[in-house]
């Protein structure tokens, strides 16, 4: 932008570090999955497009530019100009980013959590819809008309269409939030861009937390034929057995802490078992395949000279230095090409 004077545009500081000829385009994290849009003209700024070094549209986000991420710019650098390139982007764009973050903030306040009653109510009546789907499920039940599933009882069966049932209602309180939170919510753009958090954990804070689970079912533990002295005997309704109507927002009731707390602490133990299981596996593995070597007639072999293997991955092709398992991506040289080729139309 150049009058009233002149200044920089965001996506002008983005491009800063890019190579001159670089080209790349990707569909990012912030589409709205709509039908009318097109990658040259994106109503969203959706579509990531950088032509010859520059930034033309789109929102670099975690899709574009996070950690482990399979066509991300950062992998693309790095296939394409080496790992020296790789260093200086994220050395120098990353030193941008937090001057950035650093001058403007990112704040979240409890307005970020609040939703207009039209769309607190229709969070209400969804999970008023589950929970009348899962009383008929129990009457159907008890009615010995509830038709199993293959390889379960008819118990495992009402307990999978129930949690089916709940899990929806959950799903679509989520979907009610992100649909009447602003554009602008911080929570959101985290949410959406993949910064941090989820529209899940969104949906948890403003809608509903939902079913709570332990070893993949619903709360069953507890007191003879119930989960806690405040329900009946043989209760088989949601808020008896974990479901929390509640959103973090609105407070949990004691009762619904109380099933939280137990939801919660299996995701600990979960954690600290995973770890140490993970851990020993793979000093099993290191030890078993130390010895296993690719040799120059591109066997895989063992110490005694076995083969293992008659071409290495079945395939030859050196996972580091491939394009994701692939040998060759068609499509990018494609799409380089084709860059290059529309740069020079433009400076003739």
């Amino acid at each position: 932008m150049k009058h009233p004077k002149e200044l920089w545009t965001g996506k002008q500081l983005a491009s800063l570090f890019f190579p001159k000829d670089f080209n790349y385009s990707l569909k990012s994290n912030t589409c709205q999955k709509c039908t009318t849009c097109k990658k040259d003209d994106c109503e969203h700024d959706a579509y990531v497009v950088i032509r010859n070094g520059q930034l033309v549209s789109g929102v670099i986000d975690k899709k574009s530019i996070g950690a482990g991420q399979p066509e991300s710019i950062l992998h693309r650098l790095i296939k394409d100009y080496g790992t020296d390139m790789g260093r200086y982007y994220i050395d120098k764009a990353f030193k941008l980013f937090l001057a950035f973050i650093d001058s403007r903030g990112l704040t979240i306040g409890l307005d970020d959590e609040a939703l207009p009653q039209e769309a607190k109510d229709r969070v209400k009546d969804a999970i008023k819809d589950a929970e009348d789907k899962t009383a008929k499920l129990i009457s159907v039940y008890d009615q010995g008309l509830l038709e199993r599933l293959p390889g379960r009882t008819l118990e495992e069966t009402l307990e999978t269409k129930i949690m089916q049932e709940l899990e929806e209602a959950r799903e679509r309180a989520g979907e009610v939030a992100g649909q009447n939170l602003r554009d602008d919510n911080t929570a959101l753009l985290m949410a959406k861009t993949g910064a941090r958090g989820s529209l899940m954990n969104l949906a948890h804070m403003v809608a509903c937390v939902g079913q709570q689970s332990v070893r993949g079912e619903r709360i069953t533990r507890g007191y003879q034929n119930r989960t806690l002295p405040h329900f009946k005997k043989g209760d088989l309704g949601a808020e008896a057995h974990g479901f929390v109507y509640s959103s973090y927002k609105d407070k949990l009731n004691p009762i619904e802490f109380f099933f939280h707390a137990m939801g919660g602490r299996e995701g600990l133990v979960d954690t600290a078992v995973r770890t140490s299981q993970s851990g020993y596996m793979q000093r099993r593995l290191i030890n078993a395949l130390q010895d296993i070597r690719v040799e120059y007639d591109g066997t895989v072999r063992g110490t005694d000279g076995s083969i293992l293997q008659f071409k290495y991955g079945d395939d030859g092709v050196d996972p580091a230095k491939s394009d994701h398992g692939k040998a060759v991506n068609i499509d990018k040289i494609v799409e380089k090409v084709m860059g290059e080729a529309g740069g020079k139309s433009n400076e003739q």
